[in-house]
């Protein structure tokens, strides 16, 4: 089961590998969480959509419209679209295991985050709960 949303975020990156990235630049992504697990749940879903979406929305919340150098969990690093997929995965899997998607989530099997940084370029992050 997959659900979608949206951050916009600043960030810049450190390296000759990122060109004109390097400076201080503005990007949105189209996010998409995806669920997995082994056998459906007791009401035949793979996780609540709403809760899903909801929480999406509050992780990518603490991230949107904020200079991701500038952020203490993430300054000094390359937040490039491949770390920001595991960032908003690991934070969404601490959501998970914490009980917020309710207690069937708690037999998800694992997650995969995919950030789309455009129409033709995406990066996804995937792993285990």
């Amino acid at each position: 089961m997959t659900v979608r949303d949206h951050m916009m975020v600043a960030h810049s990156f450190q390296g000759e590998v990122f060109g004109p990235a390097q400076r201080l630049h503005g990007a949105t992504y189209v996010v998409d969480a995806t669920f997995r697990r082994e056998s459906l749940d007791s009401d035949n879903l793979v996780v609540d959509i709403g809760r899903a979406s909801a929480v999406l929305h509050e992780v990518l919340g603490e991230l949107t419209y904020r200079n991701l150098d500038d952020e203490p969990l993430l300054a000094g690093q390359n937040t490039s679209t491949e770390r920001l997929a595991q960032y908003v995965a690991d934070k969404l899997a601490d959501r998970i295991h914490g009980g917020d998607l309710g207690e069937p989530a708690r037999e998800l099997a694992g997650i995969t985050v995919t950030l789309h940084e455009s129409h033709i370029a995406w990066a996804s992050y995937e792993r285990p709960l």
